[in-house]
């Protein structure tokens, strides 16, 4: 199964294992991950999953869609070009190991 790394602002890092195909946010959520809600379920219309996506792993990152893009810009932290909803971005094998850091003003 993927791990994933989820760092908190403070430094904590909360590791999780999900089922490959599982979304970042849906680990999160299912895992206890604080600042991760996922407020609408995964469909793109909330950006309470907001993460960070360390720069090693944007060429495993699927393409960003016209929800996520137009939601991303609707984020409670800072939009950087490490920004993503993790709600989109479902873990396999290219991205086993993948860290994310959880923005600061969504804990």
């Amino acid at each position: 199964m993927p791990t994933i790394t989820f760092t908190q602002p403070d430094g904590r890092a909360d590791v999780v294992t999900a089922v490959e195909g599982t979304s970042l946010m849906r680990a999160a959520v299912t895992n206890g991950v604080d600042g991760i809600v996922g407020e609408c379920g995964g469909q793109a219309m909330c950006a309470t999953c907001h993460v960070y996506v360390r720069p090693e792993f944007a060429a495993a990152l699927p393409e960003i869609g016209d929800d996520e893009e137009e939601m991303l810009d609707c984020t409670s932290a800072e939009r950087t070009a490490r920004s993503r909803l993790g709600c989109q971005v479902a873990v396999g094998a290219g991205l086993d190991g993948v860290v994310v850091d959880v923005p600061e003003g969504q804990v």
